[in-house]
């Protein structure tokens, strides 16, 4: 992957994720996104629409965008799997970090309505 089409996340809240539905057809989300290493976590409920679909096919899209969706940047496949454990914990705690209070504030109003959080990363990957 070119280190070119990954700087365009740089400075970047918000990234565009594309996920396919089993019909073939394409979803996208903006969320937030820490990175590390070349991949990307993020984060969603456990039941959410893009969550199932990644169990069904990991292969991705993502793109830099505003908080509406409306892409800064050009697409990049990647691959995309949900994280457990430390893994999970380790997403989290770099989500915190990038977003801050804004995030910790959200982590609190969760507590009251607690429901099942998937931390996912994604690699993007030429290959795909």
């Amino acid at each position: 992957m070119s280190g070119n089409s990954l700087r365009q996340f740089v400075g970047q809240k918000y990234l565009s994720l594309e996920t396919l539905r089993k019909n073939g057809t394409a979803v996208r989300t903006p969320l937030w996104f820490a990175k590390a290493g070349g991949v990307f976590y993020l984060y969603s409920l456990a039941d959410a629409g893009k969550v199932k679909r990644i169990r069904n096919n990991p292969s991705v899209r993502i793109a830099p965008c505003d908080i509406r969706g409306k892409l800064r940047g050009e697409w990049v496949p990647a691959r995309a799997r949900i994280l457990d454990g430390e893994e999970a914990a380790r997403a989290n705690a770099m989500l915190d970090e990038k977003y801050g209070v804004i995030k910790k504030i959200g982590n609190i109003f969760a507590k009251f309505r607690p429901r099942k959080r998937a931390f996912l990363a994604i690699s993007p990957d030429a290959s795909v």
